[in-house]
C-alpha cells in the first residue's frame, strides 16, 4: 500500500462534528496528503470512523495509528477491515498497539508485550477473512517489537522519535518494510510558545512507562523526561517554527530511511486546524 512521502496524525478528524469531518476530509485529499491518520483513543468505532474517512476521499489512504490490541476484537476487526477495503479500494491501513499493563488488566490479562501481539496477528491471520500482511502495521519502538513488526506486517509506526531513531530502525529493518514516523508539528517561530504548546501535548506521555524506555534508549535522560519535557527533547521530538523548519524535519526522516512521515499538528487554537494542514501542504510534493 503506497502511502506517498507525507501524511497527517489528527485526533480531530475522530472527534469533530461528522459533517466538518466529511468536509475536511474531502479537501485534505484535494491537497494531495498521502494519508490520514486517525488514533485508537482507547477505543469506539474505529472502523465506523475510518469508513466517514474513505467515503469522503478518492485517493487519500486511511490509516489507524493505532487500535489497542485490548480494545478491539481481532475477528471483528478482520470483517471489517475486509469490508471496506472491498467497498474503498484497497485503502485502509490497521495499525496495532499493545498499549501498557494497565489496558491488558481492564481486559484481564497478562502483559507480555511480544507474546500479546503475536497472539493478536495470529488471530488477524486465522480468521474467516484475513488481514493481509502488507494492510496492517505495527506501533513498535522496541528492537524486538520491530523486528516482529519487520516479519509480520508491512511496517512500523513509531510515535515520539527522533531522525536518528529512523536511522536505527531502518537499519533493523532492512530494505522493504514501512517505516512511518508519527512527527508532532508547531507552526510557531517564537521558541518559548513553540515549546509550551508541544508540553501541553506530549507531557503526559514522557511518565507513561513505555515511551519513556523508548526515549531512554534513544539517549535521553531522566532530566530530559522531567517536567514536561527538556528544551532538549522537545526539540527533538517535535519540528517547530515556520513550513520550512518542518519540512528539514521531514526530511530528515526521509534521509535517514522513513518512507512516509504523519504530521500531527499541535498547538493550534481552532478545533480543526485547516489553516496549518494548509500551509504544510506543500510538504506534499
Amino acid at each position: 500500500m503506497q502511502l506517498g512521502r507525507t501524511g497527517l496524525w489528527s485526533i480531530e478528524l475522530r472527534t469533530a462534528d461528522p459533517g466538518e469531518v466529511t468536509d475536511a476530509a474531502a479537501e485534505l485529499d484535494e491537497l494531495g496528503w498521502g494519508a490520514l491518520w486517525i488514533p485508537g483513543l482507547g477505543g469506539g468505532d474505529i472502523l465506523g470512523d475510518s469508513e466517514r474517512l474513505l467515503r469522503a476521499t478518492r485517493a487519500t489512504k486511511v490509516a489507524v495509528g493505532v487500535l489497542s490490541i485490548w480494545r478491539h476484537q481481532a475477528i471483528q476487526m478482520a470483517a471489517g477491515h475486509t469490508r471496506l477495503q472491498g467497498e474503498y479500494g484497497r485503502r485502509l491501513l490497521l495499525g496495532l498497539g499493545v498499549s501498557d499493563p494497565a489496558a491488558a488488566q481492564s481486559a484481564g490479562q497478562s502483559y507480555r508485550p511480544l507474546a500479546n501481539m503475536s497472539a493478536y496477528l495470529d488471530m488477524l491471520d486465522q480468521a474467516p477473512t484475513p488481514v493481509p500482511v502488507g494492510e496492517r502495521v505495527m506501533a513498535a519502538l522496541g528492537p524486538k517489537m520491530t523486528q516482529l513488526a519487520a516479519h509480520r506486517t508491512a511496517g512500523m509506526h513509531p510515535f515520539m522519535v527522533t531522525p536518528e531513531y529512523s536511522a536505527a530502525a531502518r537499519e533493523q529493518l532492512g530494505d522493504g518494510p514501512l517505516l512511518a514516523p508519527y512527527q508532532a508539528v508547531v507552526l510557531e517561530s517564537d521558541p518559548g510558545k513553540a515549546r509550551a504548546a508541544a508540553r501541553d501535548f506530549l507531557g503526559a506521555f514522557l511518565s507513561m512507562e513505555h515511551y519513556a524506555r523508548s526515549l531512554l534508549r534513544q539517549g535521553f535522560t531522566e532530566q530530559d523526561l522531567a517536567a514536561g519535557g527538556s528544551d532538549r527533547l522537545i526539540d527533538s521530538v517535535v519540528a517547530w517554527g515556520d513550513v520550512e523548519a518542518i519540512g528539514n524535519r521531514v526530511h530528515a526522516h526521509h534521509q535517514a530511511g522513513a518512507d512516509h512521515v504523519c504530521l500531527h499538528v499541535v498547538g493550534s487554537d481552532s478545533a480543526m486546524p485547516l489553516t496549518q494542514w494548509r500551509e504544510l501542504a506543500v510538504l506534499t510534493h
